[in-house]
């Protein structure tokens, strides 16, 4: 595609969708075609360009995951060996759990420790050290195993265990044993590096569905950077990095990933909820289609910033959209699911919609208290049998993203809710999953009831 077509519908894209500024770029054989719109901050009017940097937020948890299976392929890490023979120190609120999770378990999303404790260790070389102190009194939202929960916490024992085995910064291994033989030159690993480009501000709404503003801060506490935290770059070079899993983890006639390793990460671990978010995980991607096309990626999300890249290996296709505010959901299906639809002839499948006619929804089967260590959602269904959901923030960074004081949900399935007002352009879909006597709700992280 000519660029001039390919930024031409970017803008036409972010306008629609209340996006300040977006980059995307097109990985289609060795053809790299890239395009950026709109502003960068909206406070100074900085235009976006192709060389502008944007946090990509999770998806850096597929380099994470990297780095790792660069260890297990030299012998140095055992997928299914205990955490705590990397990371003996480690300790959680339930012991046995902590003796028992492995790190396949932790690549998976199935170790059960609560997944979004971003808590501030400081930025010194030591913050991912002391984050394994930190987390001692972690709940277990499940038994080791069990289940899929998306687990922030988890890859940043990942992020320590590269640490311990390489001897440097988790910031140094990724530049050296990725950034650097990839030759990216459009990557930041924290804000102090960010400066030293066109660097993307975050915006969010100042109410429910008012105004953007820009972000009070640049990015998360320092102690989560393997997990998604600080990572930034351009779309050309995320889709560079794509390409490499695309060539049996070869760039330039060298071997940075292993060719097992780039295999395992799309192997199916673990089976998803049918919630909208993919069909299973591997180990480190997110799988889209794995009966089928084939399709895998990771989606990111930061304060105000959102990041998609999707890889389509049989058509040796990938594509990465970096946005920076606004309803950037609706922005990645309507661009990327075009553009997914003419280079590999692959359609995302229709989001789902609240029904015209909902059933009355169970209150003995929903309604209750559902909490993590970021927030509560608390659902109560009336004589009519209309739920209605109410979300509490727990921590200041999940202050900082305004939630309506109270929104309905309605029944989608005997198993899963739907919001009935779209979210930032998508519906939120809450799987209802019951395990041991426990009920949870499940929207990528399980939330288990409240007694």
């Amino acid at each position: 595609m000519p660029h001039a077509e390919l930024e031409r519908r970017l803008i036409e894209s972010i306008v629609r969708h209340g996006v300040p500024g977006a980059q995307v770029a097109v990985l289609a054989g060795e053809e790299i075609c890239e395009a950026a719109a709109g502003v960068l901050n909206i406070a100074t009017g900085v235009a976006a360009t192709t060389d502008s940097v944007f946090q990509i937020g999770s998806i850096t948890k597929a380099w994470t995951a990297a780095l790792v299976l660069q260890l297990v392929d030299e012998g140095a890490v055992e997928l299914d060996a205990p955490v705590r023979e990397y990371l003996p120190e480690l300790r959680l609120r339930d012991e046995s759990a902590a003796a028992a999770i492995t790190v396949r378990q932790l690549l998976g999303h199935t170790s059960g420790i609560d997944g979004d404790l971003f808590l501030d260790t400081g930025r010194g070389a030591d913050a991912v050290e002391k984050f394994v102190a930190a987390i001692a009194d972690a709940a277990q939202v499940h038994r080791p195993g069990a289940m899929f929960s998306y687990c922030n916490s988890g890859y940043v024992l990942l992020g320590r265990i590269v640490e311990v085995l390489r001897g440097k910064r988790f910031d140094e291994v990724l530049r050296e044993r990725l950034v650097t033989p990839l030759g990216l030159t459009r990557v930041a690993a924290d804000a102090d590096e960010a400066i030293l480009f066109r660097a993307a501000v975050g915006h969010l709404e100042s109410t429910p569905g008012g105004a953007l503003r820009p972000t009070p801060v640049w990015a998360l506490p320092a102690s989560n950077a393997p997990a998604g935290a600080r990572l930034a770059m351009s779309a050309g070079d995320l889709v560079r990095f794509a390409r490499l899993h695309l060539n049996g983890g070869v760039a330039e006639g060298i071997s940075v990933i292993p060719e097992a390793a780039v295999r395992a990460m799309t192997v199916p671990h673990v089976e998803l909820p049918d919630i909208g978010y993919g069909t299973h995980w591997g180990l480190g991607w997110q799988l889209f289609d794995a009966a089928g096309s084939g399709l895998f990626g990771h989606d990111g999300s930061t304060l105000g910033q959102n990041a998609y890249l999707r890889i389509a290996p049989a058509a040796g296709v990938a594509i990465a959209l970096l946005a920076n505010g606004g309803s950037a959901a609706a922005l990645y299906r309507d661009l990327v699911g075009d553009l997914l639809a003419e280079y590999a002839g692959i359609r995302l499948p229709t989001p789902p919609t609240p029904p015209a006619r909902p059933e009355p929804v169970d209150a003995a089967l929903v309604a209750g208290r559902y909490r993590s260590a970021l927030v509560e959602h608390a659902i109560e269904v009336d004589a009519d049998g209309r739920a209605w959901l109410r979300t509490t923030p727990l921590t200041a960074e999940a202050a900082l993203v305004p939630v309506a004081e109270r929104r309905e949900v309605l029944q989608l399935r005997p198993d899963a809710l739907i919001t009935a007002d779209p979210i930032q352009g998508r519906h939120t879909i809450f799987g209802l999953v019951g395990q041991n006597g426990t009920r949870f709700i499940h929207t990528s992280r399980a939330m288990p009831r409240q007694p």
